[in-house]
């Protein structure tokens, strides 16, 4: 049953890689062609910089006041977070599985 929740786990992380793949890139265009000084801050290669991607998740895209951007921004937040959460939880259910075999069953 622990594997079981592990899986969906992985599911939710899956599904989480499918919808930042479609939101954060247009979020990126959106700072390209509307605050060029804000997506230069973010580096070249801010589609897995891990600085831009931290930025994304501690929620700073909120300072620019653009209701445009904040609205492809948001769902590619809650997107990065459901694959961190994901594949954190899938792997702690793993290792509960390794762990505690009797459980696990």
């Amino acid at each position: 049953m622990v594997l079981f929740f592990a899986l969906l786990c992985l599911a939710l992380a899956i599904a989480g890689a499918t919808a930042f793949v479609i939101f954060w890139p247009l979020s990126l265009v959106h700072l390209r062609d509307r605050h060029p000084q804000i997506r230069a801050s973010l580096g070249d290669a801010a589609f897995a910089n891990p600085r831009a991607l931290w930025w994304l998740l501690s929620m700073r895209y909120r300072d620019v006041r653009d209701a445009g951007f904040t609205g492809l921004a948001t769902p590619a937040m809650i997107s990065l977070s459901c694959i961190v959460f994901g594949l954190v939880m899938a792997s702690l259910l793993w290792l509960w599985s390794v762990a505690f075999p009797e459980i696990g069953a």
